[in-house]
């Protein structure tokens, strides 16, 4: 039986998945902050909190006509994929490198792009439906009101469509405990879901309701004014792009297996945001929630939450918990910055942590190795009540940008 939620000390609104003397003092103050907003009708912690811009990565917020942008994070939409094969663990290719060079050429990792837009777009009807309609809902964004030059970013978004960027995202080949060879990977919205959450903080700042506030950066727009529908508005868009960017990953991906492995098949994909707002009902109320580091897991919901690099990804299945939200963690979360897993590690401690893994172990990743997350095992464990697992995966190759 688990043995959370647990309140943190000195509120009333707030619980947590996590134990707070394991939380570093940054990350506590952030949550105090957050849960004495105002608008904050309740705040849930997940085991893989650590300490965010504004608000803390894995916390789940719920507020009363209103929404904090900081609280969404700034690469909106961000979330992962997975998809079962028909392959089984043993059936993959020996040379485990090619194919990791093969993904790379159809998929640009960190600062790439394509030249023009992914051209697997236009093989697939449904993914050139989708593209042509974030191309012709661009010019509706309402960023282009404010002051920033913002006409230049138009083409850079349309060629970062199915593009993977840097950082904890990545692309993973991984062997589930269920014999299957599973595809997971992990995205966002790239430059344009950040630009866009960057304009929309500073606007927010500005208002009068925020001028005040403890932590600037937990400034928030009002239900029924213009500021809060631009927000939305411009919010909603990056969502719907951050998807289709997977989407395209994930068709480009499964075309290179099919092309190396013939007769491979693919199930339906398994996809999750957990960067992103949804309005919803809870304890009564019709509330604006926004997970940031978090993913939905109400009952059946089937969701993704993976480790760190090397360590393997769960399949889970929510179980629909209200005292969580309906949520559950959106990974392992990091237990160190990244300045100080560089500090620490080099690419020898990466080696040997990732030994057996078809991946890059250069000094451009040290800062994702493994001992720079938490235990995604514990993490697991600690949300019992709230997801129970499908599948654990384990990382054979792996992909960074």
């Amino acid at each position: 039986m688990s043995i959370y939620p647990v309140p943190l000390t000195g509120t009333v609104n707030t619980l947590m998945w996590a134990d707070e003397a394991g939380i570093e003092e940054a990350a506590i103050k952030q949550l105090r902050n957050t849960s004495t907003l105002p608008w904050t009708h309740g705040l849930r912690v997940m085991p893989d909190v650590h300490y965010g811009k504004g608000a803390t990565v894995g916390s789940v917020i719920a507020m009363h006509q209103a929404v904090a942008p900081a609280a969404v994070g700034v690469d909106i939409g961000c979330g992962m994929t997975a998809v079962r094969t028909s392959l089984k663990p043993s059936q993959l290719p020996d040379d485990l490198a090619r194919l990791r060079h093969g993904i790379e050429r159809g998929v640009p990792v960190g600062n790439g792009a394509h030249t023009d837009h992914a051209p697997v777009i236009d093989r697939n009807g449904e993914l050139r439906r989708r593209f042509n309609q974030i191309c012709d809902d661009f010019g509706t964004l309402h960023v282009h009101q404010l002051s920033r030059p913002f006409h230049r970013l138009e083409a850079k978004t349309i060629r970062q469509v199915g593009t993977l960027g840097g950082g904890n995202h990545f692309i993973e080949l991984c062997a589930g405990d269920d014999d299957r060879v599973w595809v997971t990977l992990h995205s966002g919205s790239r430059g344009v879901g950040n630009r866009l959450a960057q304009e929309h903080m500073e606007v927010a700042q500005s208002l009068t309701h925020n001028q005040g506030l403890t932590d600037r950066d937990l400034a928030v727009f009002l239900s029924h004014t213009p500021q809060m529908d631009a927000y939305l508005h411009d919010l909603w868009w990056a969502q719907s792009y951050a998807l289709l960017n997977r989407d395209v990953m994930l068709t480009s991906i499964c075309a290179e297996l099919s092309r190396n492995i013939p007769g491979i098949t693919f199930e339906e994909p398994v996809r999750c945001h957990h960067n992103y707002v949804a309005v919803e009902n809870h304890d009564g109320l019709e509330l604006i929630v926004t997970r940031k580091g978090a993913i939905r897991a109400g009952r059946d919901d089937l969701g993704v939450i993976p480790g760190s690099m090397g360590t393997g990804s769960y399949i889970v299945r929510g179980l629909g918990n209200p005292a969580s939200y309906e949520s559950a963690s959106h990974g392992a979360g990091r237990r160190m910055s990244r300045t100080q897993a560089r500090r620490q590690f080099t690419t020898d401690d990466l080696a040997a942590q990732t030994e057996g893994i078809e991946c890059r172990k250069d000094s451009g990743v040290v800062d994702e190795i493994p001992a720079a997350y938490k235990d995604i095992d514990q993490v697991i464990r600690a949300q019992s009540d709230l997801i129970e697992v499908i599948a654990r995966l384990q990382t054979l190759l792996c992909v960074k940008g």
